[in-house]
């Protein structure tokens, strides 16, 4: 992959932006423990379905390679809202619920609803906000060896204003979703990672743990997909490189780039840049007007939205898109299969409310295809 060129007048890729890795606020790393063994022990030969954790071993005895996930989990606390309120105002909520999330999780228990083996690698509080999220990615078939509770920082949550349109506002706490990772992590999940057949990252934690996981990644031959929703500064240059799949939607986009991505041909325009960034491939989601796959050398490859017959929250939708392609790819499928896929699956998510509950399971995925 090519590296990275530098370009006048685009602030947030220009050198001046180079930066070295997150500095991680220091704290008592020793007591991060994970919530269940690392990797879980293979059944014994006589009774195959003893674990609900098949091993990694196994799996791929079985010729199937799992996602590996590495990010944040929230605990998402909705209020839906008639609309945002201004400055200096207080309004009233209609009503108000506390719900598992975060892009990682979120990511992470869609591939476990649309039965791919799926490892989670983040860190929660030890905490009741904690709890829930390992019960809701316990709920959603993830495997959580590589999950670990953090007592000295308090589970990460955001604040999710809902409107009546189904558009939402966030506002995110990173808790420990920002600090307290180990400055190197344990050798048993970068080996997850060398062993996955995708790897989904996003930017909700920080650079310098992304970095290792996808070096990791690429040291192996694992493909890497990075979600560009997250953090808002400059993406590192270290982090790009390895990078297989970039996926912004077309605001990200613009913003990394410094381009306008209002039409096609502006949206291309942007691409280019992330080619010369040495992304050869780049997934950008374009919420009501589908998505578009850019492969450095192709035609771009378009996908219209899959039209849901209600939208009550688009809180979700674009993790569901980004884990269903990346499920979509380790189990072979053509590009435009891959995206048809994810549209479908966004398409469900966005007629239930909350992010992990608005996951779809693989059966009605398939069911909405074979309908359109």
């Amino acid at each position: 992959m090519k590296s990275l060129t530098r370009f006048p007048g685009s602030p947030a890729l220009s050198h001046h932006h180079r930066r070295r890795p997150h500095q991680l606020p220091s704290c008592s790393i020793p007591k991060r423990r994970p919530i269940h063994a690392s990797v879980p022990s293979p059944p014994p030969a006589s009774s195959p379905s003893a674990s609900p954790y098949p091993s990694l071993t196994a799996q791929q005895q079985n010729n199937v390679k799992p996602m590996v996930v590495v990010g944040s989990a929230n605990a998402d606390i909705y209020v839906e809202i008639d609309r945002l309120p201004m400055v200096g105002e207080t309004i009233s909520a209609r009503t108000g619920q506390t719900l598992a999330g975060g892009k990682g999780a979120n990511q992470a228990c869609c591939g476990g609803k649309l039965a791919h083996p799926t490892y989670f690698v983040g860190q929660v509080g030890d905490d009741a906000h904690g709890r829930l999220i390992e019960e809701a990615l316990e709920g959603g078939g993830v495997l959580l060896g590589h999950l670990s509770r953090v007592p000295a920082a308090p589970t990460g949550h955001a604040v999710v204003m809902l409107q009546p349109d189904g558009q939402n506002s966030i506002i995110i706490v990173g808790g420990a979703n920002m600090c307290c990772w180990p400055e190197r992590l344990p050798e048993k999940d970068l080996e997850v990672v060398r062993r996955a057949g995708v790897l989904l990252l996003q930017r909700e934690i920080p650079d310098s743990v992304n970095i290792q996981v996808a070096e990791a990644a690429k040291s192996a031959g694992v493909p890497v997909i990075l979600d560009a929703g997250g953090m808002e500064g400059p993406i590192p240059l270290e982090l790009l490189n390895f990078v297989d799949v970039f996926s912004p939607n077309e605001i990200e986009l613009a913003r990394l780039t410094g381009l306008p991505t209002e039409t096609f041909e502006q949206l291309s325009q942007a691409v280019k840049k992330c080619y010369e960034m040495g992304v050869e491939q780049v997934l950008v989601k374009l919420g009501g007007k589908g998505s578009a796959l850019f492969i450095k050398g192709d035609e771009p490859i378009k996908q219209p939205v899959i039209e849901a017959s209600k939208v009550l929250d688009t809180t979700g939708a674009g993790d569901t898109f980004t884990a269903a392609f990346a499920v979509a790819l380790v189990e072979g499928k053509t590009r435009k299969e891959c995206l048809r896929f994810a549209a479908a699956a966004a398409s469900l998510c966005v007629q239930v409310k909350g992010a992990i509950p608005s996951m779809p399971e693989r059966s009605a995925v398939v069911k909405l295809l074979q309908s359109v």
